[in-house]
């Protein structure tokens, strides 16, 4: 296998930056271009520790001095021999000490090569080497404490105990048809069902968590909306801290959808605020208020908006009734007003109501608890494993429908042959989501959605 190289740390001026380099002639390469004060080369180096001394390039010219740092294999973040090399943060001279280490032997690193060097390695299963992105990427406590679980092996400790039902189900299987004079007990319908239930019980557990893995990674899908000039916009201001949408008094401003992101507390809002529900002659503005009801059926939030100094018309009336059944808080704006609106219909209507004045952000707190209860109350504890992507999420739905499957056969007939058949489907499903049977095709897509360096 060759060896690699590649910067760790961000493209930018910084105090520090660090090169990587991984594989069986890490020590080698360094050897070519570092020459450390005391005279020790990286080979003779022992695992975990450092040494100050000069990069030099071709000339044998001084380029900087540097901290070199040794891991042997298998002790190390890929499982094989690797150096850092610790320099001077400008851009121009970490890639020049980068391209001394590639002329010193050393290719280039592919978009998450290391870590997946330490799947391939058996340092992380796929589900560990998946959170390592998440972490990086993670934009708060929720989703770096969900993250690190899934890093620690949650998902994969939880898979790996239906995984260990399934083969005994199977071995089960296997023994009774194979060794049918010996004394092993007969497998009956009734009990294979039951103990088949229980898994997919479990595993339809584990997919429901899909959405709230979505939820803590991506943020809640938010829609504003309400007929024109009730507040929509300025309510969007007010989240966000600045103008972001246009408010006028002119009804039909907002035609397009506005997006920005939000953090609220251990959550991200994704806020979309859209067109003013009402009928228009307008084509464009007809177009947007289309848009704002494809946005409300997508919506895992929706924060419908009423001006409390307005009596309701029908156009709400039929929007109240539309949103039924939908994950929605009914918003009493501008209660520093005059109240002409009817407010025992919405307390009536929505299972959460709060009365607020966006323009002076009264109420703005009591907004934000009422969406934390909504979701994080009700997520699952990060130790318990949840669904972090939808590679995972289309493995346990594969084993979910085989099992389904094999149920079904069973209440039918005493097929044991096509219940071991479709087990053995199952299995492999729950195997690909691991990383233990999986082809090299989900692998490279996979890691393909890396940095490079890491």
């Amino acid at each position: 296998m060759s060896t690699i190289a590649a910067v760790a740390t961000p493209d930018a001026v910084g105090g520090i930056s660090v090169i990587r380099i991984s594989g069986p002639d890490a020590f080698s390469v360094c050897d070519k271009c570092f020459k450390a004060f005391n005279n020790k080369t990286a080979g003779d180096m022992e695992g975990y520790t450092c040494s100050y001394g000069l990069i030099t390039d071709e000339n044998n010219e001084r380029v900087d001095d540097v901290v070199l740092t040794v891991f042997r294999a298998p002790r190390s973040y890929t499982g094989e021999n690797v150096a850092e090399i610790s320099c001077h943060g400008g851009r121009y001279i970490t890639n020049k000490i980068l391209r001394l280490v590639l002329n010193s032997g050393a290719v280039p690193a592919q978009a998450g090569e290391f870590t997946k060097r330490a799947f391939l390695n058996g340092k992380l299963s796929l589900t560990q080497a998946e959170a390592v992105m998440d972490i990086i990427s993670s934009g708060g406590e929720a989703q770096l404490r969900y993250a690190n679980a899934l890093k620690n092996g949650s998902i994969f400790k939880r898979i790996s105990k239906i995984k260990s039902s399934l083969v005994e189900i199977l071995s089960s299987l296997a023994a009774w048809a194979d060794f049918p004079e010996e004394d092993v007990p007969e497998v009956e319908n009734d009990t294979l069902i039951c103990q088949l239930s229980t898994v997919l019980n479990e595993l339809i557990k584990i997919s429901d968590s899909y959405d709230e893995g979505r939820i803590i990674r991506e943020g809640i899908n938010t829609v504003i909306c309400g007929k024109p000039n009730v507040g929509k916009s300025t309510l969007m201001n007010c989240l966000t801290g600045y103008q972001r949408s246009i408010v006028t008094d002119i009804a039909g401003t907002t035609r397009d959808v506005i997006e920005e992101s939000v953090r609220l507390g251990d959550l991200t809002l994704r806020l979309s605020d859209t067109a003013g529900i009402r009928d228009t002659n307008d084509v464009i503005e007809g177009m947007g208020v289309d848009i704002a009801f494809d946005r409300i059926n997508e919506a895992d939030l929706i924060l419908v908006v009423f001006d409390s100094t307005s009596e309701l018309d029908n156009k709400e009336h039929d929007l109240i009734n539309k949103l039924k059944g939908k994950k929605c808080i009914a918003i009493l704006n501008k209660i520093d007003g005059d109240l002409n609106i009817n407010k025992d219909t919405l307390y009536s209507s929505f299972d959460y109501v709060v009365e607020i004045s966006a323009k002076n952000y009264v109420g703005i707190d009591e907004l934000k608890e009422i969406v934390r209860k909504l979701f994080l109350d009700h997520i699952s504890d990060a130790d318990e494993g949840i669904i972090a992507n939808e590679r995972q999420r289309s493995c346990v739905r594969g084993a979910v429908t085989d099992i389904e499957e094999a149920i079904s056969i069973l209440q039918c007939s005493d097929m044991l042959d096509a219940v071991t058949v479709v087990l053995d489907s199952a299995l492999s499903h729950l195997m690909e989501l691991t990383g233990e049977r999986v082809s090299d095709t989900v692998i490279d897509d996979v890691f393909s959605r890396f940095c490079v360096g890491k």
